[in-house]
């Protein structure tokens, strides 16, 4: 054997010892359950005839969530808060327009826990910036309170094991809002694939491409992110830091700690070039955001590999200009589907070719999602990203008011989040694989599936 391709071998072998070892290290090892801690799978609490809501964070999503509220039954909102008291206001109105409140008013930046501590409040909606998602979330649960919280939940690890191990100290809901979960091209390939329609499900797709940069530089605030958040952590940060719009969807089809569960990941980012080239085109070259430093890649790839021999793929990119795509493809032995960048379902005999749009259109009806057929119409009517978002606070409000597990736990919270985490280890360390912790602690095929409570 000649020189050259023993140093080609020796580099390869020592390339997957590197990889193993990484992976065998285990960076973020389960924490043991603590004694008298049990799990919060098909979680029950006890029903309450009227959720009493407190919303913290009225800023675009807080003041949609509000909107929607008013069109659900059995609500009252108790309090609001946010640190600006302008949009305090403006969700006050919101309820005096539909013959509500007042509701009691806090601002100021920790104004939050005294409504956490409030004893007249049964459901905390979190509608802040990432960072105070988790710490919101963790205190609210120790105050007696069950928890909506957006989307991600967490963004370390460390930050998802506080909200698992709170949720089963505590037995407080704790549901992330991932929406997505409740689009209807999503929840009618759920159930197709349920009902075996696209037969042994081995591969999905999601992701959340969404051009971004005109909201991270609005240096107003006016319709971007309050003091800049989102840019500053783009800053600081790269990965996958928003994986969960298309996730969710895929690890509903896929039982993730229902049958299955999300093993380890390897995630790769392109370099960075897009904030870089529109700050400087809409500031100026002089300006400062023109030549700072930015961690995060235009475009981040992720491949996940599940227990069952499964492979999921998630991608990231808020900063080129591209039109909108979350992907959302489910790929089986029998058939295929895919959201963008057009509706589309293959499925055997024929599953080289679309189905034309008369029999995908058949189809759809046909698998029609209940939530669809009992609220579609009037979801469509108050709106919220086409009508999910109400779909998600009806489905919500509903379970809490009939004692009944809520369609995502706080596993789900967990497991979608934690990415966040462990793409940017991954893409920091050499795109390694890393292992995704087992949230559920060894509990993932105690349910049989998914199933929505009823």
């Amino acid at each position: 054997m000649n020189l050259i391709l023993r140093i080609i071998i020796t580099g390869v072998l020592l390339l997957l010892f590197a990889c193993k070892s990484v992976y065998k290290a285990d960076p973020f090892p389960e924490p043991e359950r603590e004694s008298g801690q049990t799990d919060v799978l098909a979680l029950r609490a006890e029903p309450l005839d009227t959720v009493r809501v407190a919303f913290i964070g009225v800023g675009a999503r807080g003041m949609a969530a509000v909107k929607r509220f008013m069109n659900i039954e059995g609500v009252r909102v108790v309090a609001l808060c946010d640190v600006d008291s302008f949009k305090v206001a403006k969700a006050q109105r919101i309820l005096a327009a539909k013959g509500r409140g007042p509701a009691v008013e806090y601002c100021g930046p920790d104004s939050w826990k005294k409504v956490c501590e409030r004893s007249d409040v049964d459901l905390i909606y979190n509608c802040t910036h990432w960072q105070l998602h988790t710490p919101i979330a963790v205190y609210a649960m120790e105050q007696g309170k069950h928890v909506a919280v957006e989307v991600p939940a967490a963004l370390t690890v460390d930050e998802c094991w506080q909200l698992v191990n709170t949720a089963e100290k505590t037995r407080k809901h704790c549901m992330m809002l991932e929406n997505c979960c409740y689009d209807f091209f999503e929840l009618a390939t759920l159930n197709m694939a349920q009902q075996g329609v696209f037969g042994e499900v081995v591969h999905g797709e999601g992701a959340y491409i969404h051009d971004l940069r005109e909201y991270n530089f609005d240096t107003a605030s006016v319709s971007g992110y309050w003091d800049m958040w989102r840019l500053k952590y783009n800053t600081d940060h790269t990965g996958n830091p928003y994986p969960t719009h298309g996730l969710g969807p895929i690890c509903q089809i896929m039982n993730i700690h229902r049958g299955d569960k999300m093993n380890y990941l390897v995630s790769m980012s392109s370099d960075q070039f897009g904030l870089t080239e529109y700050s400087r085109s809409r500031l100026g070259e002089e300006h400062a955001f023109a030549s700072k430093k930015y961690d995060l890649g235009d475009m981040n790839t992720t491949l996940i590999k599940t227990e069952k021999g499964k492979t999921i793929l998630i991608q990231h990119d808020v900063t080129s200009p591209r039109p909108y795509d979350r992907h959302h493809v489910i790929g089986g032995t029998k058939g295929f589907a895919q959201k963008y960048p057009v509706e589309g379902i293959a499925l055997e005999p024929n599953a080289h070719r679309f189905l034309p749009e008369e029999k995908l259109d058949s189809l759809l009806k046909a698998y029609e999602h209940q939530f669809v057929k009992e609220i579609g119409n009037l979801a469509r009517k108050v709106g919220g990203h086409g009508g999910m978002d109400f779909i998600m606070d009806y489905r919500l409000i509903y379970c809490l008011r009939n004692g009944l597990p809520l369609d995502q736990d706080v596993y789900d919270a967990a497991e979608w989040s934690c990415l966040v985490e462990l793409t940017e280890y991954s893409v920091r360390n050499g795109s390694v694989p890393v292992r995704i912790p087992d949230f559920t602690r060894g509990a993932w095929e105690k349910l049989k599936g998914l199933e929505f409570a009823k």
